[in-house]
């Protein structure tokens, strides 16, 4: 599958940069190897090197997906869009442009659509005084300008109501977590792709920690006589 002029970048764990169609530039759950992230390339920490940035998705509270959000908003003036009770913490920290919703929610971004969907995980946000409550957790459909629907799902497990992700959304490219013990293991993951029907899926949250032991030939080979791509991309890989 081509893209149509996406470009999806992957910068380890969960962190993904989208370049649309139309210009803008879409950040999901940032986590650079100066907070902490082992595989980000070491050119990415360097926000000067970024560019513009429009938006930054947050799918819920946890360090690991959240922990460069605040400098990277601070940096780049991006609209931060989370759970209300994500966006209400980030607004302290000193970030201007927020919006907090929650599942069910749709934002018109110009002429992209992003929509809040359900994850079933966890959420606390790390402070110095211990893990607070970071709302409920979420992933996100967003359909670009061109009409393509990219799901980032967050961390999560496979749940049942996928399928009906599938039938509201129609996502054509999934970006899925497969590490297992946090989140899906390959077995979950690829139950998952048949609820959802992609095109395309991007396996994610894998390998970053030991614990983390879930693999893409895994998923593959469970996949191997679904009409799925199982594209594969290597931490600052770009699929255009």
């Amino acid at each position: 599958m081509t893209l149509d002029g996406t470009e999806i970048t992957w910068l380890g764990h969960a962190s993904f940069i989208v370049k649309s169609p139309g210009g803008k530039t879409l950040v999901f759950d940032p986590w650079l190897g100066s907070e902490g992230n082992p595989k980000c390339p070491p050119q990415f920490n360097d926000l000067s090197q970024w560019g513009s940035v429009d938006y930054i998705f947050i799918s819920h509270g946890h360090f690991d997906h959240m922990g460069s959000a605040v400098r990277l908003a601070k940096h780049s003036g991006a609209m931060v869009i989370a759970n209300f009770e994500i966006a209400q913490y980030i607004e302290r920290q000193g970030v201007e442009k927020t919006i907090g919703m929650n599942k069910g929610g749709t934002l018109e971004l110009g002429e992209i659509r992003a929509t809040m969907v359900h994850a079933d995980h966890s959420s606390g946000i790390s402070t110095e005084d211990g893990i607070v409550y970071g709302g409920e957790p979420g992933g996100y459909v967003v359909t670009l300008e061109n009409g393509m629907s990219l799901y980032h799902a967050g961390d999560t497990n496979v749940f049942g109501d996928m399928q009906h992700i599938r039938t509201l959304y129609a996502p054509d490219v999934c970006l899925l977590p497969i590490g297992g013990h946090f989140t899906m293991g390959p077995k979950e993951a690829a139950f998952a792709v048949k609820l959802l029907g992609p095109k395309v899926v991007i396996p994610m949250h894998y390998g970053t920690f030991d614990v983390l032991s879930g693999s893409p030939d895994a998923l593959r080979d469970l996949l191997a006589d679904d009409p799925v791509e199982v594209h594969v991309l290597t931490p600052g890989d770009q699929y255009r």
